[in-house]
């Protein structure tokens, strides 16, 4: 009970939660940008009114989902100071400058343009409006770069040196932070699944409309927009999580082992599909396992050594002193395949989508529909779904826009729980990183407080979105189809000094 309410302890549940909480916009919000950006473009190519209502559509779910991203990001910046101070005492100059630098570049972009996109339907020409939000895009992708730079230095410091005078370490190579392979390789991931999980949001709730037969110009644009997003960006969250893997292999032996519950190391090592054992013993009483797979992933090889968990931690001891370097196995073994089950179930479900929707040039005619008519679930060459089984493809395409939420939760749950006991890897413990004045109780009520406040901000979040997504896209005014040519609207407002602002 004590270890349970120890600050230490209180300290990293209170993160967690507002990590958690937190990442669950910032995937929307980076895919759904740039997905929003892609609409108003075809609209401004093509001038068709269903792109433009599609652009007002998520454009406005986007928008309820950055402010909350915004608000429940800076929370984590003020427990650096309150829960974490030693940590940023240590580390400070350089966990502090990728974090600078994304408040000073790419929170400008999207702060600054974003009012612009706002505001400015009626007073930006159609072009300048839609380089808005592209550089609003930009900005989120810049954002999460800076940002996973700085986590990537936890997984694997590099640039630095150690002031043992000043205890503290110190920035040699500002360079090496932001391009050293963990934060490429974790960038390219992150990225992909956010596009992965903006994709699902699009087709989850594209079928639900379709289901119902509401607004079927609109969510038919949607759901291709959608499929297409969740099987390209699904293909690469493959790929780069494969590159993360081996980059993790090289890096964090230990965090390998433990998503696989390999306890002793093997050549070839088995890919573990599913395992129970005795943590405290260190092996496994059930285990259903792929041979060689795990090799394969680690280092392209079905032949390769993967050290087990019991050797990485002899090492270690070795290495940093007697101690205990494994983390929770459970949770990283059960996160990891969490992660991987949603997110190939999020792809799978895309795929089928493709087919089952597919253009009508590959249909025959009598399985073809116009442009305002649910299009047909179609299985074979010449055989549609039954009525049956067809409302029950639109349901399940409703729940996966939820299954890419619980695997970005997993997965980054098993990379900062993987990492464990450090939270700079092989440089500083996360007991070690614990702000000293801060007791027992000040940090419970803390965390009590907020994770009550995030409740009621989840629940004001699925309201608001709920209430937007039923009602659907917007009725157009004539205002929306003719935008101003020129910055500040017509010649009605040349009168008005301050004209851009009304």
């Amino acid at each position: 009970m004590d270890l349970a309410l120890a600050p230490e302890t209180l300290a990293r549940w209170q993160f967690g939660i507002t990590t958690v909480y937190h990442f669950l916009f910032v995937p929307l919000t980076i895919s759904l940008a740039a997905l929003t950006a892609g609409l108003q473009t075809a609209w401004v190519r093509t001038e068709k009114e269903k792109y433009l209502k599609a652009t007002k559509f998520w454009g406005k779910l986007f928008l309820i989902n950055i402010a909350m991203g915004v608000v429940t990001g800076i929370v984590q910046e003020f427990q650096f100071g309150m829960n974490w101070s030693d940590y940023s005492r240590f580390v400070g100059d350089i966990f502090g400058a990728p974090l600078a630098f994304e408040a000073l570049i790419a929170f400008f972009f999207e702060s600054t343009f974003i009012g612009l996109w706002i505001f400015g339907w009626d007073k930006l020409p159609k072009k300048i409006h839609l380089a808005c939000i592209w550089m609003v895009s930009i900005g989120t992708i810049l954002s999460a770069y800076f940002i996973l730079a700085a986590n990537s230095w936890m997984q694997h410091p590099v640039g630095y040196k150690i002031d043992r005078a000043r205890h503290r370490a110190e920035l040699t190579d500002f360079w090496a932070v932001l391009t050293q392979n963990t934060a490429l390789s974790q960038a390219f991931h992150t990225l992909a699944a956010s596009f992965l999980t903006g994709g699902a949001f699009m087709v989850g709730i594209a079928a639900f409309h379709l289901a119902r037969k509401k607004h079927i110009r609109v969510m038919k644009t949607s759901l291709r927009l959608g499929l297409v997003t969740v099987v390209i960006a699904g293909l690469l969250t493959a790929i780069s999580g494969d590159t993360l893997g081996k980059v993790m292999y090289k890096q964090q032996p230990m965090k390998m082992a433990s998503a696989e519950a390999l306890w002793d190391g093997q050549k070839p090592a088995p890919f573990s599909i599913f395992a129970y054992g005795d943590v405290e013993k260190g092996h496994n009483t059930v285990a259903i396992e792929i041979p060689g797979l795990l090799s394969f992933l680690a280092d392209d090889n079905f032949t390769s050594y993967v050290p087990g968990i019991n050797d990485v931690n002899k090492a270690e001891q070795q290495k940093f002193g007697p101690g205990d370097y494994r983390p929770n196995i459970p949770v990283a073994f059960w996160g990891f395949r969490w992660m991987i089950g949603f997110g190939m179930a999020s792809f799978a479900i895309g795929l089928a989508g493709l087919w089952l929707t597919r253009k009508k040039f590959l249909l025959p005619k009598h399985l073809r529909v116009g442009e305002d008519e649910v299009p047909h679930l179609v299985l074979f060459k010449n055989k549609a779904l039954s009525p049956k089984l067809s409302p029950w493809y639109w349901r399940i395409a409703t729940w996966t826009l939820a299954f890419p939420l619980i695997a970005n939760s997993w997965g980054w749950i098993f990379t900062e729980t993987g990492r464990q006991p450090w939270v700079v890897y092989g440089v500083l413990r996360t007991r070690d990183a614990v702000s000293p004045g801060v007791s027992q109780a000040e940090v419970l009520t803390s965390m009590i407080v907020f994770t009550a406040l995030y409740a009621i901000l989840a629940v004001v979040e699925v309201k608001l979105l709920a209430k937007y997504v039923k009602a659907g896209p917007p009725e157009l005014t004539e205002a929306d189809l003719n935008p101003p040519t020129k910055i500040g609207g017509d010649t009605r407002d040349a009168d008005k000094p301050m004209a851009f602002s009304y």
